[in-house]
């Protein structure tokens, strides 16, 4: 439980749409010093536009979940809110084993995602949005982020809304986060699209610092290899 992994709240990080994060410093014997707990809000509060594209293709087995997630009674958006958080803790475990350049997952409580923090006491690591580059490094960050797109997709998953506001850049490195809309490749009819949209958003970021890339043949050639097994 994250109340076991942490003995003090240092300071808040963020408050979003979504979630509120704090810092927390580790319990002795935690994995890491320095621990990210990601509070997500009430549904009521929450405000991710147009997720049913995310929600398409998902199978849910029991007949009453399934009714009462269609006519969204309190239970069904109830097991919405579980499943949305849940989702984003199955995709971190999936991928940081995959050696994806995610956060390390910690624990899961209640509506609180505890995870590996990404930078220093003094520091949190910065959005990419608000880092400038040199070509070099804009080039190397570049191929990371491309490298991980496709490791999450042998891992049969796109991000489906990356940008450079869900990229950290921290010595040198790069982490996603937000996870929680990541689809199914295998199943949700709109991954193609979100695999293009994602290449296109950090293609076009890196483009300001002179890196030149065609992302819909990028996206597509991924695509493509995914298709016929190749990744």
């Amino acid at each position: 439980r994250s109340e076991a992994l942490i003995t003090d709240v240092l300071r808040p990080l963020k408050s979003g749409k979504e979630a509120s994060v704090y810092l927390c410093r580790g319990a002795p014997g935690a994995p890491v010093p320095l621990v990210a707990v990601k509070d997500y809000h009430a549904r009521e509060r929450r405000n991710f536009k147009n997720d049913r594209m995310y929600k398409e293709g998902r199978v849910i087995n029991k007949r009453r979940i399934r009714v009462a997630m269609e006519k969204k009674t309190r239970f069904g958006r109830q097991v919405e809110d579980g499943m949305w958080i849940s989702r984003e803790w199955e995709v971190l475990e999936q991928l940081y084993r995959a050696d994806c350049a995610v956060p390390q997952p910690l624990s899961l409580a209640g509506r609180a995602i505890a995870m590996a923090f990404v930078g220093d006491e003094s520091n949190a690591a910065p959005q990419l949005r608000h880092v400038t580059p040199s070509w070099e490094e804009a080039r190397e960050w570049y191929e990371m982020l491309l490298d991980n797109v496709e490791l999450f997709l042998a891992n049969n998953l796109v991000h489906g809304d990356l940008s450079p506001y869900n990229v950290l850049v921290w010595e040198g490195d790069v982490t996603i986060i937000d996870l929680p809309q990541a689809v199914d490749a295998r199943t949700n009819p709109n991954a193609r699209d979100l695999l293009h949209r994602d290449v296109g958003n950090i293609s076009a970021f890196f483009d300001q610092f002179g890196v030149r890339a065609d992302p819909d043949a990028v996206a597509e050639r991924l695509w493509r290899r995914f298709i016929l097994g190749e990744l």
